[in-house]
């Protein structure tokens, strides 16, 4: 527990890490700009909230969660994505699932003072290990939501997910291991059709209608269920998504990550690549794995491999990858690639 307590406040105080909780299809993330202040910053208690958002992960769960860290392959073949998901039982983690929209009464755990006379509402999306809320003290939107309790905010005459689009209340991550709170708009017309840089939310339908607790790319053990994330500083990609210069002191710092908190094949599998590539094998001498996440780690330890070349000026180790990631990243498997935005 106190190896994850330290990585926990270590990377809260770290601007470069994102943060997200919820489940597949509705997301709330957490993010800080290099020079943004908190107004509440209390890392004893894992706590840290800026004037747009606010997250808190409960120090009474630590003994229960389980940190698993995992890399996943982007569409765009010199990147990837990386995050550590903390995942509790699927006992512990399951919450209410509630299927209707529910008033839960002042938010009397709210980070912020000021938000505690606020009211939440559970939206009702059924989801298994968190309450998607909203919270407001709007009193013309507490008169729609009040109007449809008990309803979906779906159902084609209910006007109350429309009255929440047009009002942007702060909207609540619930989990059995803490919350995140996002204060800003929500991503739409008011927005222009994109969500605000820092801390916002995703409610994505489509996803939703899956079941899924997460995306089928991100390997974690069927008897445990993932609350939330931390997103470390990415070596490739920005926090708006643009492509950076291959950072390597970042990639080394995931890849200790990796090794504490990763699948063992996994790790084992890209040390295999890494070490064929530097005893000079040529690629017909790696035999593919079967498993798909295993799979995986071969692109993702190749395409490493390709901008740390790149970023050292190595040639040599460049044209080995080129020749490997003709045998084995051509045509692969399309189901592992994820898009690179955090908890999707």
């Amino acid at each position: 527990m106190g190896d994850l307590e330290h990585l926990l406040r270590r990377h809260l105080a770290d601007w470069r890490t994102g943060w997200s909780m919820g489940s597949f299809g509705a997301i709330a993330e957490f993010h800080q700009d290099a020079d943004e202040a908190p107004v509440v910053d209390d890392p004893r208690n894992l706590l840290r909230a800026t004037r747009r958002g606010a997250i808190h992960i409960d120090r009474r769960k630590l003994a229960g969660i389980r940190a698993v860290a995992y890399e996943t392959v982007s569409p765009k073949r010199h990147r990837w994505s990386q995050a550590v998901s903390l995942c509790l039982s699927d006992a512990q983690a399951r919450r209410s699932a509630r299927s209707v929209l529910t008033e839960l009464g002042p938010d009397d755990d709210a980070i912020r003072g000021i938000d505690r006379t606020g009211i939440l509402f559970d939206m009702g999306l059924s989801l298994p290990q968190c309450d998607f809320c909203i919270r407001t003290s709007d009193p013309k939107l507490l008169a729609v939501l009040r109007a449809g309790l008990g309803r979906s905010l779906f159902e084609h005459d209910n006007p109350a997910l429309m009255a929440i689009l047009g009002a942007h209340p702060h909207r609540v991550a619930l989990t059995n291991i803490g919350r995140i709170e996002v204060y800003q708009k929500i991503g739409g017309p008011d927005t222009g059709g994109v969500s605000p840089p820092g801390p916002h939310t995703h409610l994505l339908p489509k996803l939703l209608k899956s079941g899924r607790t997460h995306s089928a790319n991100t390997p974690i053990p069927e008897h445990l269920m993932p609350l939330g994330s931390l997103h470390p500083g990415n070596p490739v990609i920005g926090a708006m998504g643009e492509d950076l210069p291959f950072d390597d002191g970042l990639h080394r710092d995931f890849q200790a990550l990796l090794d504490g908190y990763g699948n063992p094949e996994i790790v084992a599998v890209k040390r295999r690549v890494t070490d064929g590539l530097a005893k000079g094998d040529g690629p017909e001498s790696f035999d593919m794995p079967a498993n798909r996440f295993a799979r995986a780690a071969v692109r993702l330890a190749l395409r490493q491999q390709a901008r740390l070349a790149e970023h050292l000026g190595d040639v040599a180790l460049g044209q080995a990858v080129a020749r490997w990631q003709k045998v084995h990243d051509q045509g692969a498997d399309a189901e592992n690639e994820d898009d690179d935005a955090p908890g999707h």
